[in-house]
């Protein structure tokens, strides 16, 4: 199948054609031919204001299946996540039963077959997620995890901590720390602060976090080895990775979309799809987030989609789940904050440190682009929405662009109407 992708605008700031708008070919799933006078496919893609980029990455993301397949499948998430615009995601452990070996492993990537969407599992960093025994990790990596991590569970013990980090250095495996401290998290449904008072709420402290990633960064120090923190909510969080950085640590970070977006203020309606662990902090942490994005302190952004289904949100806000669906929110909202290069080069930038291979636009490489009309402003609707949970705290917010599909594994996902 020879498809042409016609008069598209590129924007990938580290290549020479930058901003120029580009004809190309794409014959059996590999680049061909780069011009600007193409005529001849068997299939054209075409549209108004049309750009492409390198294919997008979230390294974060959580399904349901196997365990929880009323949240979500796998089949229907690597749909939604090629509709959103990803090429690639890493999908995290949170399963039942907990990916912790080679067959959890192996059974992700099997299922992931044959979708748009590259499936990179993460696997469990201790057995079931229990923080007591460190997980078979270099077997894990040897059939395909890309990290480990015990996902939204803190490791209460540093000493397995240090042992884990001191063992993965021997197969450069990435371990990822949740960053809380669960003796200050307890009972805690939102940011402790003037707004969980005002609301009656009990409050997760943010010395939670910044007491956690400084002990979590002085056992890397000692021990060696490569660290993730995801999910950073706090200005302190921030100033303790940027502190480490300086010294040369092998530590990198993260951010949730919805902890640039909004702030604890917007819980007054008690929204439970706004309930996030970590919880939406400070209108300062919400800056602090931004301005670590923007000088490299934080390495990507993450949409922390995670659906819950409606038996586990449509209740007091006591007693609902944290979690919040946002990869189909993902572009419009990083458009809504930050310039156009800039939202692309967070969604893109995260694939080096995950080890996924970066395919540039050249002739001769294998296609995994994403394309979106970054002009075309609209409000996000339930109906909108491919998820089979619709969990989405971004519904009703003014998206600032709009993805219009992705090309990769010799596949096509077109939202719009416009393929010939």
């Amino acid at each position: 199948m020879r498809i042409l992708i016609k008069n598209a605008t590129l924007i990938d700031p580290s290549h020479p054609s930058h901003g120029e708008i580009l004809s190309f070919l794409v014959d059996e799933g590999v680049i061909s031919d780069i011009g600007t006078k193409i005529t001849k496919a068997d299939r054209i893609i075409e549209a108004e204001n049309l750009h492409f980029s390198p294919g997008w990455f979230d390294p974060l993301v959580s399904f349901g299946e196997p365990g929880y397949e009323e949240r979500e499948t796998l089949k229907n998430g690597l749909f939604t996540a090629a509709s959103s615009g990803f090429t690639h995601i890493g999908l995290l452990p949170n399963v039942f039963p907990v990916a912790d070996s080679q067959s959890g492993i192996v059974h992700q990537i099997s299922k992931s077959r044959g979708a748009v969407t590259s499936l990179h599992p993460l696997g469990s960093l201790t057995e079931g997620s229990l923080g007591k025994n460190i997980a078979e990790l270099f077997n894990m990596q040897q059939v395909g995890a890309i990290a480990f991590y015990d996902a939204y569970h803190s490791l209460d013990n540093p000493q397995l901590l240090k042992i884990a980090l001191e063992y993965s250095q021997s197969f450069n495996g990435l371990l990822l720390s949740h960053p809380s401290q669960d003796s200050l998290q307890a009972n805690g449904m939102m940011h402790e602060g003037i707004t969980s008072t005002e609301l009656g709420l009990s409050g997760i402290p943010s010395i939670a976090e910044s007491i956690q990633i400084n002990r979590d960064l002085e056992i890397l120090e000692n021990s060696g080895g490569q660290l993730h923190i995801p999910f950073v909510s706090t200005s302190s969080g921030v100033a303790h990775i940027r502190r480490a950085k300086k010294k040369g640590l092998a530590v990198s970070c993260s951010v949730g979309l919805p902890h640039l977006f909004f702030d604890d203020k917007a819980l007054v309606d008690y929204d439970t799809n706004l309930k996030l662990f970590p919880p939406l902090r400070t209108q300062e942490d919400k800056n602090a987030l931004r301005e670590g994005l923007l000088d490299g302190t934080i390495d990507l952004v993450t949409s922390m989609h995670y659906p819950m289904n409606l038996e586990n949100k449509d209740l007091e806000f006591a007693l609902a789940q944290p979690g919040s669906i946002g990869l189909e929110a993902c572009f419009g909202i990083l458009c809504s904050l930050f310039p156009l290069e800039q939202a692309i080069k967070f969604l893109t930038r995260g694939k080096s440190l995950f080890s996924i291979p970066q395919n540039s636009i050249a002739e001769g490489q294998k296609a995994d682009i994403t394309f979106f009309n970054p002009n075309q402003r609209f409000a996000l609707t339930k109906s909108e929405l491919t998820s089979t949970s619709k969990n989405c705290a971004f519904v009703g917010h003014q998206m600032n662009g709009k993805v219009l599909g992705c090309f990769h594994n010799n596949q096509l996902q077109w939202n719009a109407d416009t393929l010939v």
